[in-house]
């Protein structure tokens, strides 16, 4: 246990009912000390105040460690008068037992009692004590409270009789007016301690027995924390007295030096426990904007009346860290303002998010550019004026004018990061210098807490700009269905994770669906997840069968390394055939929503095996849909909670996506809601749903050409009739003649098969033609003389979009034209 302030030493007795006499009166204006002694389980004292010191008359160095029977009354433990290094004890009238009983551990209740102690002959001290058995997991086993009676005799002898029978007792504090007053300060009087010893040995002396001095039966006083602080003109006397003899040079006496000392000590103990508890407010919350507020809030009122934060541009950007040492071009934003003037008064002078510079003659540049607090002890007008020329129009003097200034740097790792202005109204005290210590150590811890915001903003920005840069941007619609997106970061184990989802554009207005989980977290199973991700895309324009695909990414997972393993669902959606084609590598079913009915229900698919394993068959099974189904697919960490069985999850899953919904989005939120509610959701989490509308018969043409270039003025003919037939007449030129450069094209490299050509009318006219050549077409660059090259040009120019893959038969060349508007 720490030897703490002592808080119970030299305190003023108050008056209590029932004290008439002029003993009490007296204990009530003098000077009681009241010395504090912790004993351990070995007997040896443990603590000994500087109260116990004056008392006994023994130092603390020489007190900790010893025997207590050396040290403290134990009257009735040896011979009458028997001496001792440290005095004679002797009996008292055999007023309650003796100390020693409660020493060794004899009585397992409180015990009160008065001794005699010679301390130097001739004097003779007269004790008054209390003992506490104490219980716990701690070493401390007694508490002993002693003051010396004699403080209470004047020279009055009713005085001398009524001393002569105070008696140390117990009572109940509720006995007393004030009863919460008492049992809320009686930790002052105890050690320095944690703050559960303290709530645990306070709680015995409360259940045991408060301290008290007994006159008569009918009157008793309290033993309070106001003992040992003398009154306050008594203590404005000595500390002009000390005062005086410090200025004059001469030697303090033993009660000034002593006074001296407490003062220093109590003031050093106060900034010390404002610091602290500053430190246990600030910095609750990575969160950087908390932060700045927790700061600026930690200081009003009790260190400052007007706090103001300014932060450099890339710490309030979330940027790195700031570099060089600023300068006047430096902008620095005010980001926070707290003040206990009447409300709105600085809000229009001042306003917070506010970005300004500061020139190098002001008091705000120095401390950014040294790095050490200013102190200004009161802003003279001419002051006042040169900071309220950086605020233009605004008239700022009237509110800091004649105030007293501190500014403190908030620094970390030796650069300025930002400061703050501190100001103190003119009727209270000056900032001194002890003041800008507490500010600068205010600062520092400030600093840091800002610091590691900071670098978490920063930290997170990075990884929310990575995890974006990896996942697509998906369009709302794609050919035959609408798609909607969800992506959630994970809440404990990092913002950056490897869930991911896709959708390709394939050959035959089909789209692929992806969704897939790297197992792990952090920026290795992120980049993974990039690596499998860039492989599904170019397996899937290959037109690779969906059970094809999760075999080429499981190979090619072995070849990446065997640190990570994936799952993946693979969705092929063909909207003109109303068909899915799905393969599955160890993920969580997808669930499809009958537009029908509105019945849900997980797809019962082939599990497999994750992908990395190896040497694991994978199978593809095909789903008949029907227009207006959803499909709704997403990573396991949406439906898995830690200590729920995942059923409960999937259960809950197919029941929120059947819910109807206004829009994609909103049957998106509501998944979201009922599935994150659930609390102890950890991992990132994919969410990917789809409509699938599908494409009807007729809007749907093809055709199969021969391998003849006669054939190309075929191609341009059923184009033209087929679009005017649809009432998009004013796309046949354009369609007619690029229709007319891809035919060319593919019966010039066509081997045996014939030609496809099919038109596909949706969101968008699409055009695909198919042949049986493997090779894909170049853009290229064409010179005036060159006979080929230019029919990719024409497509390029006129297309809204255009493109190539490989299918098993060869390649499909299509396009794109943008409908015109009804």
């Amino acid at each position: 246990m720490e030897d703490g302030t002592d808080r119970g030493t030299e305190r003023d007795t108050p008056p209590s009912r029932g004290a008439g006499n002029g003993a009490v009166e007296h204990a009530a204006a003098g000077r009681i000390p009241l010395a504090v002694v912790v004993v351990d389980r070995d007997g040896l004292v443990s603590h000994w105040s500087r109260g116990a010191r004056r008392l006994f008359d023994v130092a603390k160095e020489e007190a900790i460690g010893r025997p207590a029977v050396d040290l403290l009354p134990v009257s009735g433990a040896l011979p009458d008068e028997e001496a001792t290094p440290y005095g004679v004890y002797a009996a008292y009238d055999g007023l309650g037992p003796d100390l020693e009983s409660s020493l060794d551990g004899r009585l397992s209740y409180p015990a009160a009692g008065r001794a005699r102690l010679t301390v130097s002959e001739p004097e003779r001290l007269d004790v008054l004590w209390w003992a506490y058995p104490l219980v716990g997991p701690g070493r401390e086993r007694l508490l002993v409270l002693a003051a010396d009676a004699g403080a209470l005799r004047s020279e009055d002898q009713d005085d001398e009789i009524a001393v002569e029978r105070i008696a140390p007792a117990f009572a109940l504090h509720t006995d007393f007016p004030g009863a919460g007053e008492l049992a809320r300060r009686l930790p002052e009087i105890l050690p320095s301690m944690s703050v559960e010893e303290g709530a645990r040995i306070v709680a015995q002396i409360l259940e045991l027995g408060y301290p008290v001095l007994e006159f008569s039966q009918n009157e008793r006083v309290p033993v309070t924390p106001d003992w040992g602080v003398a009154r306050r003109i008594e203590r404005k006397a000595r500390r002009e007295r000390a005062a005086r003899a410090v200025a004059d040079g001469l030697p303090l006496p033993r009660e000034l030096a002593d006074e001296a000392e407490d003062l220093e000590y109590a003031a050093v103990r106060e900034r010390l426990e404002f610091l602290t508890e500053v430190s246990g407010r600030i910095g609750t919350s990575l969160d950087l904007s908390k932060t700045i507020i927790e700061v600026s809030r930690a200081v009003v009122p009790r260190f400052t009346d007007v706090a103001g934060t300014y932060l450099r541009e890339q710490v309030v950007a979330g940027e790195g860290f700031p570099e060089g040492v600023p300068d006047t071009t430096t902008m620095w934003h005010r980001v926070a303002l707290e003040h206990t003037d009447e409300p709105g008064r600085w809000d229009d002078v001042v306003p917070v998010g506010e970005a300004m510079p500061f020139p190098a003659h002001t008091p705000f540049f120095q401390c950014m550019t040294t790095g050490e607090p200013v102190l200004v002890p009161r802003i003279s007008e001419q002051m006042g004026h040169a900071i309220a020329s950086q605020f233009e129009k605004r008239d700022i003097r009237p509110l800091i004018t004649g105030r007293s200034m501190l500014v403190v740097p908030l620094k970390a790792r030796n650069v300025v990061l930002g400061f703050m202005i501190l100001l103190r109204h003119p009727e209270r005290v000056e900032f001194n210098d002890m003041d800008r210590v507490t500010g600068a150590e205010l600062a520092a811890r400030a600093g840091l807490v800002l610091d590691n915001a900071r670098m978490y903003t920063y930290q997170e920005s990075v990884a929310e700009t990575l995890q974006d840069s990896m996942l697509p941007h998906i369009p709302p619609r794609m050919a035959g269905c609408d798609i909607a997106t969800r992506y959630l970061p994970g809440t404990l184990l990092g913002r950056v994770g490897g869930d991911w989802f896709d959708s390709v554009k394939l050959p035959g207005a089909r789209t692929a669906l992806v969704v897939g989980d790297v197992m792990g977290h952090g920026l290795n199973s992120a980049a993974m997840m990039g690596q499998l991700r860039t492989a599904v895309q170019t397996m899937a324009a290959l037109d690779l069968p969906p059970a094809q695909l999760l075999r080429n990414l499981d190979d090619l997972a072995q070849r990446l390394g065997d640190t990570y393993l994936a799952t993946c669902l693979y969705a092929v959606y063909d909207p003109i055939a109303s068909e899915l084609h799905i393969a599955n590598a160890g993920h969580i079913p997808p669930v499809i929503v009958h537009a029908e009915d509105g019945r849900s229900e997980l797809l019962d698919l082939p599990t497999g095996a994750p992908i990395g394993v190896g040497g694991v068959a994978f199978e593809s099974v095909r789903v008949r849909v029907r227009p207006g189904d959803r499909l709704v697919m997403c990573t396991d960490g949406l439906v898995e909670v830690r200590g729920e069985d995942i059923g409960v999850g999937l259960a809950t899953l197919c029941e929120s996506a059947a819910h109807p919904a206004a829009s994609m989005d909103d049957a998106c939120d509501t998944i979201i809601r009922a599935l994150n509610t659930r609390g102890g959701r950890k991992d990132d989490v994919a969410l990917l749903m789809a409509r699938l509308n599908g494409i009807e018969p007729d809007d749907v043409a093809e055709w199969r050409l021969a391998p003849d270039p006669a054939e190309v003025g075929r191609a341009r003919s059923v184009v033209r009739e087929q679009l005017h037939e649809w009432g998009l007449a004013g796309l046949a030129d354009t369609a007619e003649l690029m229709v007319s450069e891809l035919v060319t094209n593919a019966v010039r490299h066509s081997h045996n098969r014939p030609v496809e050509l099919r038109l596909v009318r949706g969101d968008t006219l699409l055009c695909e033609v198919d042949d049986d050549d493997h090779e894909l077409p170049t853009l290229l660059s064409a010179g005036p003389e060159d006979e080929f090259g230019r029919g990719l040009r024409v497509v390029t120019t006129l297309a809204r979009e255009w493109g190539t893959s490989r299918t098993k038969a060869g390649k499909t060349v299509w396009f794109e034209l943008t409908l015109p508007r009804r």
